[in-house]
């Protein structure tokens, strides 16, 4: 048996650190570093809920609509939009050969602000 709300809490941590990694990587313009953080941080916060609504460890799957439908997540269409934006972004970070086009710099900030939102939207249910 896990232990619940420690599992929790690393995924919220864990979240919130690469919040902050995010934010650094898009104030310096390396905006697919940052998009692929922004990722990460809904990752997390998402498995934070499969922990919660499971009872057992989060999978290692980084699909975001995946880990929503595990964790019985229902988000608004417009959410829904987002999470397929940044799983484009993830895919760069971890496949060499996808280029993904990078959005002008005032829509990469609205993809952190999105983040950021959705991040604290995910925390305040948990």
């Amino acid at each position: 048996m896990i232990e619940i709300q420690k599992q929790i809490k690393y995924w919220i941590n864990g979240a919130e650190d690469d919040l902050l990694t995010a934010e650094l990587l898009i104030q310096e313009r390396r905006i697919l570093h940052g998009l692929f953080f922004c990722h990460l941080v809904i990752e997390k916060g998402i498995k934070a809920h499969v922990v919660k609504s499971s009872g057992e460890v989060a999978s290692k799957s980084h699909n975001l609509i995946y880990l929503s439908e595990k964790a019985s997540i229902i988000f608004d269409e417009e959410t829904e939009i987002f999470l397929g934006i940044l799983m484009k972004y993830q895919l760069q970070g971890r496949y060499p050969d996808y280029n993904p086009i990078i959005p002008d710099f005032i829509k990469v900030n609205e993809y952190l602000y999105k983040t950021k939102d959705l991040l604290q939207w995910l925390k305040v249910r948990l």
